[in-house]
């Protein structure tokens, strides 16, 4: 399967670290004219200097109101990954209200404004498109200490169907990926407890976390030609986590 987007335009948030700069590089890599959103300036700096075709964009989505004056000039985009968020893992009683204001302006409002403004633009041009969100596992099961984050997942999964159905008409299609933790350096860290990584891995059939590549090669297809007839779906990349649920 040689996946290519050659005249593409792509967006892609959260993209100066982890899943999303691996995914403005591929998508570099499969002929994509790249749009790269960081809120962290060393970040895009370090990504162009590594893609230098990439369109760098800086912006903090938690302030929703600079969203559209970040991306006005950034043209028409046929391709979106709305991959940024935040995890604050909390649990239930420790949960705070400013926690949850923050998690939720990032991991929800962000992707919904941010794929407004897109999909306006593709209906626009009668062109078509592809959005992947990048949900997560907690938004299928339980979690503990993951009470505000995995609501915001699951949140994220509510709003791509609803886009799949509003959207679809406009040959645009809506999808999401649920992976389960992912070897990003980030979650090295955090989950950097060998007990707690044994206690996770023990409910994932394959006995492992997934590894970024595994992570964009699924967004890859879904924004691809390939996928055609696949919208509205949430797609679990978690080695058969959730499908353990019913054993």
């Amino acid at each position: 399967m040689n996946i290519r987007f050659d005249g593409k335009r792509a967006l892609v948030t959260g993209a100066g670290k982890g899943i999303g700069r691996d995914v403005v590089k591929k998508l570099v890599e499969c002929g994509a004219e790249t749009i790269a959103l960081s809120r962290t300036q060393s970040d895009l700096d370090s990504l162009k200097q590594e893609c230098p075709s990439i369109i760098p964009v800086l912006c903090d989505l938690a302030d929703s109101e600079s969203i559209s004056t970040a991306l006005k000039d950034c043209g028409p985009i046929d391709l979106l990954v709305n991959n940024a968020a935040i995890a604050i893992c909390e649990s239930f009683f420790d949960a705070k209200r400013a926690d949850f204001d923050k998690t939720f302006d990032i991991n929800v409002k962000a992707t919904i404004v941010v794929s407004q403004i897109v999909a306006k633009g593709m209906i626009e041009r009668k062109a078509g498109g592809s959005i992947v969100n990048v949900s997560s596992q907690a938004s299928l099961r339980g979690l503990k200490n993951h009470l505000i984050y995995a609501a915001s997942k699951a949140a994220v999964d509510s709003v791509t169907r609803t886009m799949s159905l509003e959207l679809g008409p406009h040959n645009i299609r809506t999808n999401a990926v649920n992976p389960t933790v992912t070897n990003t350096a980030m979650a090295k860290v955090g989950w950097s407890d060998p007990v707690k990584v044994k206690a996770m891995t023990s409910l994932i059939p394959l006995g492992r976390f997934a590894e970024v590549s595994e992570v964009v090669s699924v967004i890859l297809f879904l924004l691809s030609d390939f996928s055609s007839m696949v919208s509205g779906s949430c797609v679990p990349i978690d080695g058969g986590c959730v499908a353990s649920l019913g054993t």
